[in-house]
């Protein structure tokens, strides 16, 4: 096992991650960047680094922004370490990491958690059936591989990367069968409170308009107001049954894309126990953290997605904003200097987040897309319905963590990342309480995989 000490550990090579390293070794301080990928970029900029010219064109320029980045992490002091898969992180600032089949511990003076998103369950009828998929996933075989599938797909769900994934298909090549939006006309409503904030940051609903244009003129079957949304197969998916004013639909299709928007990866936080809310905008729980992203455990930082969802800008932003808080806590940057230096970043901070409330509002997901019927999977690990999660809470659980006891919701190879926000909501509506008094999975380390050897040195 090797031991070493730095000043900061910053876990996460995606914009927050990259931007904040490089703002923190710029700064005088030596920073230890660890990120499982084999390239820096995050999910948001998967590859990006490596991509050839061809693929980073399809993928549009947003995905091709990602590169100045990266180019500024390669020019920079930060000690970037690839495939360095981080299984702990304890209140002293100790990170321990596989890597090469080798353990490794570091310390350092303080942690920058930048984690990033990780998608939202989607658990409708059949959605573990081979030939679904998440969109993001799908998005992540053509950024990295270049792969996409070889048959028409139907995209179906909300949010933008929906649409973007489509936009992205169709200059592929990729067939594909229709999308189906479960964003309702009172979703527009309830958004319009948030309109005009969203008209000040109108290249991003420029850039979604545009988007849904193309995908229009290429005569793309498009339903909207999707309700009972299911994938039907015995054992592979076949078709997609919908409802739309009343009308039930069916489309046959192989391919199933899913995709109801993104959540914080609170993995490394909530393990941490630090202090974490629901955040009733985006239905997640997300880290509680002061101005400068420093969570209530002394040292330890958070910033981009991991911290709320904001975007890849927003992320990058943040990832500087909280390097200048590390900065001046370490006592490498006077409180003065530091407030300079964050005024300006404030200003664009506040200018990219201006569009999120009508967002979040716009493509809220549904409660019967969150909250299934009891014959749906939850538990996809250990394959437990939400009914036996229900006879659960008859029987007394409280919680996710007593789940466990009932039933060992939670506790199969992803840890609950798939099921734990399915998990809080269908309790706490079972109990008639708050997500928030339900609570979430109390995650232990090791948050990765690792064999006893691996942990015994051998």
């Amino acid at each position: 096992m090797n031991h070493r000490t730095v000043d900061v550990i910053v876990i996460g090579a995606g914009p927050a991650g990259m931007s904040g390293s490089v703002a923190l070794a710029k700064a005088g301080l030596q920073v230890l960047l660890l990120d499982e990928q084999t390239s820096p970029g995050g999910q948001i900029y998967r590859g990006i680094s490596l991509a050839p010219l061809a693929r980073r064109d399809l993928l549009g320029p947003d995905y091709a922004r990602g590169n100045e980045l990266a180019q500024a992490l390669a020019a920079s002091s930060v000690q970037y370490e690839t495939g360095a898969s981080v299984w702990q992180v304890t209140r002293e600032h100790e990170v321990s990491y596989l890597r090469d089949g080798r353990l490794h511990t570091v310390k350092g003076k303080a942690v920058l958690l930048a984690t990033g998103a990780m998608e939202r369950p989607f658990p409708i009828p059949g959605w573990t059936l081979p030939g679904v998929m998440t969109a993001g996933a799908a998005q992540i075989l053509l950024k990295s591989a270049g792969l996409a599938p070889n048959e028409p797909v139907v995209l179906a769900g909300c949010g933008p990367l929906l649409y973007l994934l489509g936009w992205q298909y169709l200059r592929a090549g990729v067939p594909i069968k229709a999308i189906i939006d479960t964003t309702r006309r009172e979703d527009y409503w309830h958004a319009r409170r948030h309109l005009f904030a969203a008209l000040r940051a109108w290249p991003y609903l420029r850039k979604g308009l545009e988007l849904m244009r193309s995908l229009h003129a290429a005569g793309i079957a498009h339903h909207t107001g999707a309700t009972q949304l299911a994938v039907e197969g015995e054992e592979a998916a076949c078709a997609v049954t919908f409802t739309v004013s009343g009308t039930a639909l069916r489309i046959p299709t192989r391919c199933v894309l899913l995709h109801q928007g993104v959540v914080p990866n609170i993995q490394f936080s909530q393990s941490l126990r630090a202090r974490h809310d629901w955040n009733a905008a985006q239905l997640c729980f997300t880290p509680v953290a002061d101005e400068w992203g420093e969570l209530d455990v002394p040292g330890v930082y958070v910033a981009g997605d991991g911290a709320g969802i904001g975007g890849a800008q927003v992320a990058a932003l943040q990832g500087e904003w909280v390097a200048l808080g590390i900065a001046n806590r370490l006592g490498i940057l006077g409180k003065q200097a530091r407030d300079e230096k964050a005024a300006p970043l404030r200003s664009r901070l506040e200018a990219n987040l201006r569009i999120r409330p009508f967002l979040d509002a716009l493509y809220r997901p549904k409660d019967e897309n969150r909250i299934p019927a009891d014959n749906v999977v939850v538990c996809r690990c250990e394959e437990l319905t939400a009914g036996e999660i229900r006879q659960f809470v008859a029987l007394g659980c409280t919680g996710p963590n007593q789940a466990k006891s009932f039933g060992r919701c939670g506790m199969g190879p992803c840890q609950g990342r798939l099921c734990g926000l399915t998990v809080t909501e269908v309790i706490a509506k079972a109990r008639g309480v708050s997500a928030f008094e339900v609570g979430y999975y109390r995650i232990r380390p090791p948050i990765k995989p690792i064999t006893l050897g691996e942990l015994a040195g051998e």
